[in-house]
């Protein structure tokens, strides 16, 4: 069984290492999602408010400003620290992008991901098989040869 990009074969401590590291890995990538869809929401709502509230939508957006929305569960205690009523709609419409975003996400991501891949792949294959133009190649057959010269 290969697992690594060397295509060594993993130890089998070595798999309960890597399945432990896996499980961090979607750990952090939830709590990432969760954020970025903290932030969307925080965009939805001042986008919302813009329409049917500017000062609120203003006061929302300077309180984005200030705050650190990239951790999204710390913008959102702030928040209820401040505007109970603005973090409660927060949650709602995060809860309603989760919901509508969990069916197509693992397909999305796993697309995306190989496309991605073999685009990178494919460019460095172009790079690596282009010929450089700017450096002449010195082809042995027309290489001057010393003793004929002189």
């Amino acid at each position: 069984m290969t697992l690594c990009s060397s295509d060594s074969i993993l130890h089998p401590s070595q798999l309960i290492l890597f399945a432990m590291d896996l499980k961090q890995i979607a750990k952090d990538t939830a709590k990432t999602l969760v954020s970025y869809l903290t932030y969307q929401s925080v965009r939805t709502v001042i986008a919302q408010l813009s329409e049917t509230d500017p000062p609120q939508a203003f006061w929302l957006q300077s309180f984005s400003s200030r705050e650190k929305i990239q951790d999204g569960e710390a913008y959102l205690k702030a928040l209820f620290q401040e505007r109970q009523d603005l973090a409660f709609r927060i949650l709602t419409v995060r809860e309603h992008l989760a919901e509508e975003i969990a069916d197509v996400l693992p397909e999305m991501l796993r697309t995306s991901i190989q496309q991605a891949n073999m685009d990178q792949r494919r460019r460095q294959l172009e790079r690596m098989t282009q010929l450089d133009l700017s450096v002449p190649s010195v082809n042995p057959e027309q290489e001057p040869n010393s003793e004929e010269i002189g």
